[in-house]
């Protein structure tokens, strides 16, 4: 490490000492005790050695960190005040007298070095060194008045004789004493009494790198105090030793290698004209395969412009993306608020389709308690006329009022509708297949108003709203403007699912008039709705090829969701199904819906399933509740004309009316279902017992051939050659055993048609034995048509 250079030391300013003040007592003497005179020429001399001093020393700022007030102790003593004593041996004892030394960091440090160059100085002064080293540790801070007073006289001294003289008499040992023993300071002799020592003693190395290394340490230990610039100047002296060195390397290196390159005394190996053009081929291959990638790599940049040109041409001459933007945004708010209009007024479609529900349930179970109220009381009558005890002489019978208002009623309903087919021409009509479905005016005009009322606060429910959320075919239209211009997205949208969920408020609307079970309800077909999603589905057809478009399954769909729960529960609660009017078209609109509309079978299966089960149910418990034909004596029914004999027919008649319509479902319900209901319980439960009791005649012939009338011919294409279907067995020898009645009697002419009728039921067998037992054989070519 590069040694700093020593500190000269020259004659300080007399005008500088005043506004340097107390921050520059380092160059000041201490003050002179009282009662002694310091030595004029000494004072000089110190003055001088200051000044020298103060301008060797670098210049710095008066706040700079590294300087800092130190006070003088046996530590400071040693080497460098003896390093201090050439220039100013007179103001270091005056100092050192007083008590109080400030000296900055870095000029102890340069006492330090003046001390390494000046080792060859005499032995006796590193003596009185190694004895001022070894002054006493404790030292006396001056007071100010003290400080003030050795400043006057200082100047006082230097306005005199402008020098400070350094003769003192070496009395470091007294002083010693005295300070050791405790003796007042006052008492101490004066600086020039005392002996300096100008020479450090020799040190040898050892003791030079433990001096060393103890002020790096204490340098240290008291980094916050040192001066920044004397940091930098041993960085740039370190700076400039490495430069220095690392220039020697390289000069060495240099002579090294010229040395290697002239030395003629080296042998280097042959080089020939083969090798160097080798060597350049070899250069010239790697050169042409750099250029060749390169050319490469140019290439395929080239064609990248070209694609991405291509590729700005075609978006520019596509659609414009902002046109699309805006399209999809105004779908978006279309549909947010179709679904929020629907969302609003589904409540009050809910609230009107209930009320129009009730009503309609209303009036079905008024006429169904009316039928059964009426059909308990008529039986309750009969009872009481069969009996002979409760009867009059006169024929009349104590009846209560409201069983004679109740009969009363009954009547004149009916004469009614005899006067009615009277005037229709239907003559061939039998009492008890007409349905009872009269109402009072009274309760026709309350039905009317509640049911006008309902359709106008359904007119009102969209009344506040435009015809493109409301209307079918507007909305509809609109989807079909998405699937036209941007075919991809509509699919990838799944809207052809999402349509019927979004029409089925709108459609249920539609469909609050409409009542399935009458006969002049309108068609399915011919509703507004129906007609605007098969347009749609026609248009899809030609928009998109493909077949399984989900936009081919929204009218199955619809029916699925919306047709058939509603279809469902008119069946359950409002169908009467001994209404011969009613279940035709019931059937009518069942055919359409589940015949001709049910594309998807997987996505129709299970309403459909649930409506064929619920007919199922209506039905069985039809036959349970309202079938009823009463046995009465041959006395009491012998007479055609007797109340007796007309019950049993107009009974007998309901229930075959029954057996019919359960018949009419052939093809929509499954024949085991339908044989079970139709054939062993309406046929072998009822309809035969009440023809077992019956007396033969045309009138038991005529509603035998109604019942055979009746059954499906598709039951009968299946049976075995000559013998009719097991549930029909029983049925056949009725007509065998009527057969051999008739044939005695004098309705012989009757058989005829219960031969017919055994060949209709493909009895073939008990036919022919008919005819062979009783010579009929004018009726064999009826058995070979079949």
């Amino acid at each position: 490490m590069a040694h700093r250079p020593p500190r000269t030391f020259r004659r300080r300013q007399a005008d500088s000492s005043d506004s340097e003040g107390a921050d520059d007592q380092s160059t000041e003497p201490a003050a002179v005790p009282k009662g002694q005179a310091a030595t004029p020429g000494r004072m000089e001399d110190g003055a001088a050695a200051g000044r020298a001093e103060a301008a060797a020393r670098p210049r710095r700022a008066r706040g700079a960190r590294g300087r800092g007030r130190v006070w003088a102790s046996s530590r400071r003593a040693g080497p460098g005040v003896a390093g201090r004593a050439e220039g100013g041996a007179g103001a270091r004892d005056v100092l050192l007298e007083s008590g109080m030394v400030d000296l900055p960091t870095d000029e102890e440090d340069e006492v330090h070095h003046s001390s390494d160059e000046e080792e060859a100085q005499s032995s006796s002064s590193d003596s009185s060194s190694s004895l001022e080293e070894k002054e006493c540790s404790i030292v006396k801070m001056p007071d100010a008045t003290f400080i003030q007073a050795a400043r006057r006289r200082r100047e006082l001294a230097r306005a005199q004789n402008d020098y400070i003289s350094l003769t003192v008499n070496n009395r470091s040992t007294t002083c010693n004493v005295k300070r050791n023993s405790g003796e007042d300071p006052e008492s101490e002799p004066d600086d020039y009494q005392k002996t300096i020592p100008f020479a450090p003693k020799p040190q040898t190395l050892r003791q030079r790198m433990a001096e060393e290394t103890a002020s790096r340490n204490e340098e240290t230990s008291e980094g916050s105090q040192e001066d920044e610039t004397e940091d930098i100047w041993e960085q740039q002296q370190m700076r400039k030793a490495v430069k220095l060195i690392e220039g020697r390397d390289l000069s060495d290196k240099r002579e090294s290698r010229m040395l290697k390159k002239f030395d003629t005394s080296l042998s280097f190996p042959s080089v020939t004209l083969e090798m160097i053009k080798k060597q350049l081929n070899t250069r010239l291959t790697l050169l042409q395969d750099t250029h060749r990638s390169h050319q490469r790599e140019y290439e395929k940049y080239v064609e990248g412009v070209k694609s991405s040109k291509s590729t700005i041409l075609n978006l520019e001459n596509s659609s414009n993306q902002s046109q699309n933007y805006k399209f999809y945004k105004s779908m978006k708010v279309y549909v947010e608020n179709v679904i929020d209009c629907l969302n609003e007024k589904i409540i009050s479609i809910q609230e009107i389709e209930s009320s129009m529900h009730a009503l309609l349930l209303k009036q079905a179970m008024t006429l169904m308690k009316r039928r059964q109220d009426e059909l308990k009381h008529e039986s309750t009558y009969l009872q009481q006329l069969s009996r002979k005890t409760e009867a009059l002489t006169n024929g009349s019978l104590a009846v209560d009022e409201k069983t004679q208002r109740i009969l009363e009623q009954i009547e004149s309903r009916r004469a009614q509708r005899r006067q009615a087919r009277l005037l229709s021409g239907n003559c061939n009509h039998e009492e008890g297949t007409s349905s009872d479905e009269e109402l009072s005016s009274t309760e026709i005009t309350d039905f009317e108003k509640s049911r006008g009322d309902l359709l106008q606060d359904c007119k009102r429910v969209f009344e506040d709203v435009h015809d493109d959320f409301c209307n079918i075919q507007n909305i509809l239209l609109k989807f079909q403007q998405w699937r036209e211009k941007f075919p991809d997205s509509y699919s990838d949208a799944f809207i052809g699912l999402c349509i019927p969920k979004l029409l089925s408020p709108l459609i249920r609307v539609q469909l609050l008039d409409w009542n399935p079970l009458k006969l002049d309800s309108t068609s399915l077909r011919q509703m507004p709705w129906f007609m605007s999603v098969e347009e749609f589905m026609e248009n899809s057809m030609e928009d998109t090829k493909k077949a399984d478009s989900s936009d081919q399954k929204i009218l199955s769909a619809v029916i699925n969701k919306t047709i058939i729960p509603r279809l469902t529960d008119f069946v359950e609660f409002i169908w009467d199904p001994l209404s011969t009017s009613q279940t035709r078209s019931l059937i009518t609109h069942c055919r359409e819906i589940l015949e001709e509309h049910s594309v998807c079978e997987n996505e129709v299966n299970k309403s459909k399933q649930d409506l064929l089960k619920s007919i199922i149910s209506r039905m069985k418990k039809t036959i349970e509740d309202d079938v009823f034909i009463p046995l009465y004596p041959k006395s009491a029914v012998e007479n055609k004309m007797s109340p007796h004999s007309k019950f049993q027919d107009r009974q007998f008649w309901s229930a075959l009316k029954l057996f019919r319509n359960v018949l009419l479902w052939n093809g929509l319900l499954p024949d085991d279902t339908l044989r079970e209901l139709g054939l062993e319980k309406l046929l072998n439960r009822y309809l035969m017992i009440a023809l077992l009791n019956a007396i033969s005649g045309p009138d038991v012939v005529k509603k035998c051939s109604q019942v055979a009338a009746c059954i499906p011919e598709q039951w009968l294409e299946h049976s075995a050659t000559g013998t009719p279907i097991p549930q029909l067995e029983n049925f056949s020898q009725f007509l065998s055993l009527s057969a051999h009645k008739l044939s005695s009697s004098e309705f012989r002419n009757e058989v005829k048609d219960i031969i017919l009728t055994l060949v209709k039921i493909k009895a073939v067998n008990q036919a022919e034995s008919i005819i062979e037992e009783y010579h009929l054989d004018h009726l064999t070519p009826l058995i070979k048509e079949v």
